[in-house]
């Protein structure tokens, strides 16, 4: 008896023990370390919001967006975007500074508003800027792909390889007959609007999603539509939980409706892909085709049988890499459009001074991969829409050491948090001007327009790590804008409301919606 109740004190004892190990841990992730990181950061004049337990500033960040977004804004006198989308930046800048420590959860994030520092992280010449490690929502719609992966080695070298050969030089103009048939298909459906108002987001949605399929997969938008469908989905759940801390462990444990709905959409994505794939094998298998084709699909496809080891890529990758690019290759076009197209309505001056180029280089025949490289004032209009309304928002980045980034000393694990948003409407980079559509601040370039402050236009990133398809879609906008100025004058409509926010890229919450009068 004496020896059972031994045990039981010994057993009690080891518990008490264990308990008060997890709560020390507890204690210094959730207070010590974040208070410490506060700390020493503040010694460098890097301060911030004030720290709060478990939630850190993601409360105050989603509150200041529920604010801006409760109230439509005015399109009368600027293009204020960084207050509607991220508020939070633009106070807290003003407040703290242009770089200043924000915190997600427990985890520090340094936010940076530079343009020198921004180059500096994104050109990552010591290898000290790995991307993060992205949230399960932001896996499970983007898997750990090209653009996602916080790998810097053999396989981002190879996957990197793989896209740069199948979106530049020839393989890029061989794209562009699908993006012309596209657009047709688009011009027709247009038809039925003509003289009334018509839906640019929707419009361009489907668009874009047809020549990503065309040009990347090799099928047609209605085959890939269940795809789209079901990565739409994902991206509102990411949307959705991009602020909701989740408390390590328990987590795993108990599972929301969100986790448990993003988890089956995965699962299907996964299975339709795969499917895509099964039939280009068949085709190659079977003898029907003698290659797996010259499409990203096929080359990704080619890459999965290579014969060499270090050249194979696996399943995995293969299936994440087609997520991105119906992600990315689809998303950013179609928000850079329908943007475009609402400046275009508002500015109708510009809207003539680009149809009056578009006619000069095309009359009305179809463009060609000449004339498209030639249109300098479609680019100037383009580079201010992607300035004032960048698709996306923010660039992310970590310390994977203690780093000296400029004159800071950034401890190891540190987010690193870079607004494009805040960069492009900074008016000691762009001038007094800077909330306003002015595509003539492009005349003569980037870095003039930007009084040669390198790494102060982000649209589509700099560095090793810059977007692969800024060509693609570069060249999809050109071609979609200028047989739409062919065809058609458009006006805002009186019901449309200017609203923009962040769902995976920085799109108009409800739609863009103008008057379509022909020509």
């Amino acid at each position: 008896m004496t020896s059972l109740g031994g045990l039981v004190i010994t057993v009690s004892s080891f518990l008490c023990l264990l308990l008060v190990l997890v709560l020390i841990k507890i204690l210094h992730r959730l207070w010590w370390a974040p208070a410490r990181l506060q700390k020493l950061m503040a010694s460098q004049g890097i301060k911030g919001p004030p720290y709060r337990l478990i939630h850190g500033n993601t409360k105050d960040i989603s509150n200041m967006i529920k604010e801006a977004m409760s109230k439509p804004k005015s399109l009368s006198s600027s293009h204020d975007v960084l207050s509607v989308v991220q508020p939070h930046v633009h106070s807290w800048a003003k407040i703290y500074g242009k770089n200043y420590l924000q915190w997600h959860g427990s985890k520090a994030q340094l936010v940076i508003t530079e343009p020198e520092l921004c180059k500096e992280i994104l050109n990552n010449k010591d290898k000290a800027y790995p991307k993060t490690e992205r949230e399960s929502f932001v896996k499970k719609l983007l898997g750990d792909g090209l653009a996602t992966t916080t790998a810097e080695g053999e396989k981002w070298a190879k996957m990197r390889k793989l896209a740069t050969h199948a979106f530049h030089g020839e393989s890029l103009k061989s794209m562009i007959p699908a993006m012309v048939a596209s657009a047709e298909t688009m011009l027709e459906r247009w038809k039925n609007y003509e003289g009334k108002e018509i839906e640019m987001f929707e419009e361009f949605r489907f668009f874009t999603s047809e020549v990503i399929s065309r040009t990347a997969f090799g099928s047609s938008y209605i085959e890939g539509q269940h795809i789209f469908e079901m990565l739409m989905k994902l991206g509102f759940l990411l949307s959705k939980n991009a602020l909701t801390i989740r408390v390590p462990g328990i987590s795993k444990l108990f599972k929301t409706g969100d986790e448990i709905e993003s988890e089956k959409l995965e699962k299907d994505v996964r299975a339709s892909i795969l499917e895509i794939v099964r039939k280009r094998e068949e085709k190659v298998m079977t003898g029907g085709e003698d290659s797996f084709g010259s499409d990203f699909l096929g080359l990704l496809v080619k890459a999965h049988h290579d014969a060499n080891d270090s050249q194979r890529i696996s399943v995995d990758d293969l299936i994440d890499d087609c997520k991105t690019f119906y992600v990315a290759g689809q998303e950013s076009t179609n928000s850079l459009l329908a943007w475009t197209v609402l400046l275009l309505a508002h500015h109708t001056d510009w809207q003539e001074e680009a149809r009056k180029e578009v006619i000069q280089m095309f009359g009305k025949q179809t463009p060609n991969p000449d004339g498209i490289a030639k249109l300098k004032t479609m680019s100037m209009v383009i580079n201010e829409c992607l300035r004032l309304y960048s698709p996306v928002g923010t660039l992310l980045r970590k310390a994977e050491r203690e780093v000296k980034l400029g004159k800071l000393i950034v401890p190891a694990n540190v987010d690193l948090v870079m607004s494009c948003l805040s960069l492009h409407h900074d008016p000691l980079i762009w001038g007094q001007d800077a909330q306003l559509f002015k595509p003539e601040r492009f005349a003569e370039g980037v870095a003039k327009a930007s009084n040669n402050n390198a790494g102060a236009f982000l649209p589509f990133g700099v560095g090793p790590r810059a977007c692969v398809g800024l060509n693609f879609a570069t060249i999809e906008a050109k071609i979609a804008l200028s047989m739409v100025l062919q065809r058609y004058f458009f006006t805002l409509s009186p019901g449309y409301v200017h609203l923009p926010f962040q769902l995976v890229t920085n799109r108009p919450l409800r739609g863009v919606q103008v008057m379509l009068h022909s020509l």
